[in-house]
């Protein structure tokens, strides 16, 4: 048997803090029990800039050659370009080595489909079961045995791939990049450049400790204070995430976004099924602009995997996250900051209006709050009467122009208290009282 611990597969392949509970040890079983599900390679692998990036792509690629299977080395590149290069190059799977929007100490290993889709449930699961039973593995010798193989040329193939989808050159309009100091710090630059546009770039100086840190795309105040009248474009650390500063200086989220070009895709009649995929986090203020809109929003439990097989199953080709986790199905087979960066300024640059006109148009945003309960067990919380009877109360007393949420986390032992409310007073004050309440109800 194995000796990992825990299940290891979460929400978004195996995390945890680099050298410590992803160790180079567990890496190399993850190669292992991968490569032995595989009858043929390669597997195409690409990381971020975390200084441990290097160490844990190593091993598990080490994994994979040990039990004969190649793999392809993509280097630093953003978690869309090792999804686009798994489909294109032929692969047989791909491996995207990130923690994404985590700290610099941590780490991950996301395994991808050939199409370069995040691998299923049961696919995670037959892999952990054999990390879990180890030796003895697949052992091969002389010429059988795997071997890395370089692949240089996946970021200049995949900032074409991104420039040749853009129906517009940007020449006259002024961008500013905040690239986390992470996956994007060379190829974000690069694709703007050749799109023309007049461009700003900010934390691309990566030195494999400063990844996430007080930039990027879960920290857009920074972008916000020096972008100074230009729209800003935040990527997280493998950038998958897009976070948009418009040109006042307000952030604009993935609900924003979408908002957008969800609005330019009806209008050009593009938009698939007239539908729109989210979470039941999406924005009040997002529901009734896709109201306005007659596009049907479908929500799905928080998480892009939950709104991607979604998607798929009605046959929309538009949906996403407020965290910036947008996805262009016709595009890209999951979620992309650069991606969503261009259809962006697509928008932007057909339409000839600046970006806080655009989301002034299309969407008002109710102020959200939300607050964290640690508890012992969030078993309860469906039986938890007062509760309940609590928010049905808030909800009434909002009359349509607010919006209660509290769910158990998936990872944690915490309740999630979400509000929504014509003012930031108005739905801290009803937060307030549901926090005391969860308190009094699961102490």
């Amino acid at each position: 048997m194995g000796s990992f611990g825990s299940r290891l597969f979460g929400t978004d392949g195996v995390r945890g803090e680099a050298n410590s509970r992803l160790t180079p040890d567990l890496a190399m079983a993850l190669g292992r029990a991968t490569g032995e599900g595989l009858n043929q390679g390669p597997v195409l692998v690409g990381r971020d800039t975390r200084r441990s990036g290097e160490m844990l792509s190593l091993a598990f690629q080490a994994g994979l050659h040990s039990v004969g299977i190649d793999t392809l080395d993509a280097g630093v590149l953003p978690a869309g370009g090792i999804a686009w290069s798994t489909d294109r190059t032929g692969a047989t799977m791909g491996a995207v080595i990130s923690a994404s929007h985590n700290p610099a100490p941590d780490n991950g290993i996301k395994l991808l489909d050939s199409r370069g889709q995040k691998l299923t449930d049961l696919a995670e699961g037959a892999i952990e079961k054999r990390v879990e039973e180890g030796a003895p593995w697949r052992t091969p010798i002389g010429p059988l045995v795997g071997t890395r193989l370089p692949h240089n040329t996946a970021a200049e193939g995949y900032v074409e791939f991104l420039r040749e989808l853009s129906g517009y050159s940007l020449r006259g309009v002024e961008v500013a990049l905040d690239c986390a100091n992470g996956a994007a710090y060379a190829v974000a630059p690069l694709l703007f450049e050749r799109l023309k546009a007049d461009t700003r770039v900010f934390a691309a100086t990566p030195d494999g400790t400063n990844i996430n840190e007080g930039v990027g795309a879960t920290h857009p105040e920074y972008l916000a204070r020096y972008a100074k009248g230009r729209i800003g474009l935040c990527f997280d650390g493998d950038a998958d995430r897009l976070i948009a500063v418009d040109e006042n200086g307000r952030v604009a989220n993935g609900d924003v976004i979408m908002a957008v070009i969800a609005r330019h895709l009806k209008t050009q009649g593009k938009l698939k099924q007239n539908t729109i995929v989210g979470t039941v986090m999406a924005n009040l203020g997002f529901r009734k602009a896709m109201e306005d809109l007659e596009i049907e929003f479908v929500a799905t439990q928080v998480g892009d995997r939950y709104v991607l097989e979604t998607m798929k199953e009605i046959g929309a080709g538009l949906g996403g996250e407020q965290s910036g986790h947008v996805i262009f199905l016709d595009s890209a087979p999951g979620g992309d900051g650069l991606l969503t960066a261009v259809k962006l300024m697509d928008v932007v640059a057909s339409s000839g209006k600046q970006l806080r006109q655009l989301r002034q148009e299309v969407i008002t945003e109710f102020p959200q709050v939300l607050k964290n309960v640690r508890v012992g067990d969030t078993s309860g919380l469906d039986d938890a009467q007062a509760l309940w009877a609590a928010v049905d109360e808030a909800e009434r007393s909002m009359a349509g122009e607010g919006r209660v949420l509290v769910r158990a986390s998936g990872t944690e032992p915490l309740i999630r208290v979400m509000v929504e409310a014509a003012t930031v007073d108005a739905a801290n004050g009803i937060a307030d009282q549901l926090v005391t309440i969860t308190e009094r109800t699961f102490r």
